[in-house]
């Protein structure tokens, strides 16, 4: 059986959602790409934006990773410009939106009324509260390694849907399978199940 890893960072893997680098040429697999908030270059975003939309291919999935994070030195205001204008990119494409998101997550919601295409919290491990917020609006979360330790994190992902879960090594050094077999456990439901599941959540989001 084949496991999806929805967002990576490994050129050695194909089956899943590859992120590519800023600058970097498009894979001939499924990638991801976008101007992550702490790659934003206030004097050259003109160009970031056009390496953006003219390295979009067929195998394009999605826009991302971008979104808001409070760590970064680049103003909250242009944060937010930033990521408005590529969800309006996601919006014209038809493409889901993966989202990078750092203690700004009712910021992130604020912006789903403008969003058209499904949007994927990327490596959430964040409390309850927050997942039931952004399920509420929709939002899909995607779970990495710390769901095979974090006690809270496994419980915050026993009350997510299914039907709105994805699964991703992101930049961590796992085999994904140990994360797919992790989380029948905890669903108490079949290795099979959780894998069908996720690869028609694909589809949803691939969609719109």
């Amino acid at each position: 059986m084949d496991f999806f890893d929805f967002h990576h960072h490994k050129k050695n893997i194909s089956f899943g959602i590859y992120n590519l680098d800023q600058e970097a040429i498009p894979e001939d697999f499924p990638y991801s790409l976008g101007i992550h908030p702490k790659d934003i270059d206030v004097d050259n975003i003109e160009n970031q934006f056009h390496w953006l939309e003219s390295n979009i291919t067929e195998n394009c999935f999605a826009i991302g990773e971008c979104g808001l994070d409070s760590l970064v030195e680049t103003a909250q205001k242009i944060q937010e410009k930033v990521f408005l204008r590529q969800i309006k990119i996601a919006n014209d494409l038809k493409k889901p939106v993966i989202i990078h998101c750092v203690r700004k997550f009712y910021e992130i919601i604020s912006f789903k009324k403008f969003a058209e295409q499904p949007m994927i919290i990327h490596g959430f491990n964040k409390k309850q509260n927050i997942a039931e917020d952004l399920l509420k609006n929709n939002f899909y979360l995607s779970f990495g390694k710390a769901v095979l330790y974090n006690l809270s994190l496994q419980n915050t992902l026993k009350i997510t849907p299914l039907n709105k879960i994805f699964l991703e090594t992101d930049n961590e050094d796992f085999n994904i399978e140990e994360l797919y077999r992790k989380v029948s456990e905890i669903k108490e439901i079949s290795l099979e199940h959780v894998n069908k599941q996720i690869l028609e959540n694909l589809e949803t989001i691939k969609n719109g």
